[in-house]
């Protein structure tokens, strides 16, 4: 799919870097068919170091060297560099961009090009265990859509979504899912710090339960409120500590903080005022 593809990453940070890093693991691409840019001289020869691949601080020069631009800067920076890429990129050319809030729309009418497919990975990706939801528009084509879902299938799992709308809520739900993970596991490790456990030992039982728990619901078939009755007895320990969690309004917190994030998104995209 990738055969003599040469991908550009405009701002190869810390997700950029796992994209190169999985491609390169999954020998999917060459060193040599990659080129990544940045303005810290460090950064860039570490990056060839590491990898082999080509670095450049010359955006424009990546970009008319490309089939495809992934960008994958800070959203703060997109607005300084995507005017200097106008005329640069072909009408043959796939821009591929994982900037949080930053919307088609911005990339066709700053860029004058039509083929632009929209992602939003996690950062489960830097272990190729990501989750990254993607669409496209109308101008992508089929063979672009495959080359598309092959770059990010080096993250982990991908999933296509028809619509532009379903990015911010996956910003929303799986992009910044992590952060909710990993609070209530440090909740959890806290509490067990709290009954007495070494935060060593608690680190390891918490870390295990949730691992064990998430292969088994993905394995098992099973809706997750049957899995979560397997593990309640009447009048047991889970019974009552899923009481006091219940209580004290877990399902409402969690659901109000992943709209905030929603709502956040969408501001970023200057879709509400």
């Amino acid at each position: 799919m990738l055969q003599h593809v040469t991908i550009a990453f405009i701002g190869a940070g810390m997700m950029g870097e796992a994209m190169i890093a999985g491609l390169l693991k999954e020998q999917l691409v060459p060193a040599d068919q990659i080129i990544a840019t940045g303005p810290r001289p460090e950064r860039r020869e570490a990056l060839q170091e590491k990898f082999g691949i080509r670095v450049t601080d010359d955006n424009r020069e990546a970009a008319q060297a490309a089939d495809v631009l992934v960008f994958s800067l800070k959203p703060q920076t997109l607005p300084k560099v995507l005017p200097t890429l106008r005329g640069a990129v072909t009408s043959k050319d796939l821009v591929l961009s994982i900037i949080a809030g930053a919307t088609i729309a911005t990339f066709r009418d700053t860029l004058g090009h039509a083929a632009i497919v929209r992602a939003m990975p996690n950062t489960p990706a830097q272990i190729a265990e990501g989750m990254t939801v993607w669409t496209a528009t109308e101008a992508v084509t089929e063979q672009q859509q495959g080359m598309a879902a092959t770059i990010l299938g080096a993250l982990g799992q991908e999933h296509y979504v028809a619509d532009e709308k379903y990015l911010d809520m996956a910003t929303a739900l799986s992009g910044t899912g992590p952060a909710y993970c990993f609070l209530l596991l440090e909740a959890m490790v806290d509490a067990g710090v709290h009954m007495g456990f070494p935060r060593r030992v608690a680190e390891e039982l918490v870390l295990q339960t949730m691992h064990g728990s998430v292969l088994f619901a993905m394995q098992s078939g099973k809706h997750l409120a049957e899995l979560r009755n397997m593990v309640t007895s009447p009048g047991g320990t889970t019974a009552e500590a899923l009481h006091a969690l219940e209580r004290g309004g877990l399902r409402t917190v969690m659901a109000d903080g992943i709209w905030a994030a929603y709502r956040r998104a969408q501001d970023l995209g200057g879709k509400t005022k």
